[in-house]
């Protein structure tokens, strides 16, 4: 599907991610709320069938785990942002409260 195409709600959640500040993230939930509608299983969905264009790796679970499958590329990006990292039992972590952006 190419991006003349899009769904209303998918090109909302697109822009939404795009809008997000490198070394910032924010969660499905968030941008959910941000856009008016929806949900974060929705939000999660879209980014799943279009997200590849926008960076992905800002838009996260509220806990701070890293995407499963893809824990390599999104450290990376995070470390090239300088996103606010925390090491959380065996695996690193998103430090949510210094990470999360609020939109504005």
């Amino acid at each position: 599907m190419d991006d003349a195409v899009l769904p209303d709600f998918a090109e909302k959640v697109l822009e939404a991610a795009e809008s997000i500040p490198p070394g910032k993230v924010m969660t499905y939930g968030d941008i959910a709320e941000w856009i008016g509608e929806g949900g974060p299983r929705q939000v999660g969905r879209v980014m799943s069938h279009y997200g590849g264009p926008v960076p992905w790796w800002r838009v996260v679970r509220s806990d701070g785990v890293i995407l499963p499958g893809h824990e390599a590329r999104a450290l990376a990006a995070y470390r090239d942002e300088g996103t606010p990292l925390r090491r959380g039992g065996s695996a690193t972590r998103i430090d949510m409260a210094r990470a999360r952006w609020n939109g504005q």
